[in-house]
């Protein structure tokens, strides 16, 4: 008897597993379009002090809908361009409309967003020479910016769940790289890392990931997608290939496009479908679209 309980809890369990990583391959129409029928989350503007910098700083903090101050969330932080600010995902993404569209159609849990300024410097607007070295380096030191001062600020602001596990970091561009570099470098902080579209800021695969087998056994998920057409792919690319010779689970997702908001709404889209759900592994590779692994093994 015990024998027929486990086996049927255990298929129970697969079917779990298998549900939770039916994801289109790409947005379809309308995924970033507006629904008035639909329940709708909110967007609070939060300052926090940041002794990183030696001033306060703002960042925005998406909650979706029916979120209670009873209940604890998972928390997605999700990051911005050299040329942006807090508001560039807002702005150019939408993402409080395809977190909505998604969460009423119950592909993703219920979590918080928060989309902060990586550019951790007290004049921190993206204003004049963006690219100035002063500004660059900005991006970097946001890493300290994050992890000592924004993390514990929403944490002890929000009702939020506090181990790695229920921490994830994405963002685009510069905000990819970020992503990568913070999030495979504090593997005991974050367990979900995307980076859309990773800029030059982005380490190398060694530096990334100087310990393959560290990286499988504590990453949940980690997300690299690309335009097919961006000047900036090789960054995506030299990463993937690196992932894959030291044979580290990954999503190469690379789709036709450039370096805009269409391939990052998807990148999103994509992404937080898999946030803080069981991932199957063995899945992972049927979502890239564009297959690039035979040119890989005809360069070996």
């Amino acid at each position: 008897m015990k024998k027929i309980i486990s086996t049927i809890v255990l298929f129970f369990m697969c079917n779990i597993i298998i549900f939770a990583q039916k994801i289109e391959k790409e947005g379809p129409k309308g995924f970033d379009q507006e629904r008035t029928a639909i329940a709708h989350g909110k967007i609070d503007t939060i300052v926090y002090v940041s002794k990183t910098v030696g001033t306060t700083r703002k960042a925005l903090v998406y909650t979706t809908p029916g979120f209670s101050k009873n209940e604890k969330y998972p928390v997605l932080y999700l990051l911005h361009g050299i040329g942006g600010d807090e508001k560039e995902w807002l702005k150019g993404g939408s993402p409080q409309i395809i977190l909505d569209n998604l969460f009423a159609e119950g592909k993703i849990k219920p979590m918080i967003v928060v989309m902060p300024n990586g550019r951790a410097m007290k004049d921190d607007r993206a204003t004049g020479n963006i690219m100035a070295p002063d500004k660059v380096q900005a991006f970097a030191t946001f890493e300290r910016d994050l992890l000592d001062d924004l993390i514990p600020f929403i944490e002890k602001t929000y009702p939020t769940l506090t181990d790695r596990e229920n921490r994830a970091i994405a963002g685009l561009s510069m905000g990819g790289g970020q992503s990568l570099n913070f999030g495979l470098g504090n593997l005991d902080t974050f367990a979900w890392v995307g980076g859309f579209s990773s800029a030059p800021n982005t380490k190398t695969p060694q530096e990334l990931v100087p310990n393959p087998e560290e990286t499988k056994r504590k990453l949940k998920l980690l997300w690299i997608s690309c335009g097919d057409a961006d000047g900036l792919l090789n960054f995506s690319k030299r990463t993937h290939e690196y992932l894959l010779q030291n044979n580290v689970p990954h999503v190469y997702y690379l789709e036709p496009g450039g370096h805009d908001f269409k391939v990052w709404k998807n990148g999103l889209y994509m992404f937080s479908q898999f946030l803080f759900k069981p991932v199957a592994v063995s899945s992972l590779s049927k979502y890239t679209i564009i297959d690039t692994t035979s040119d890989i093994q005809n360069a070996k």
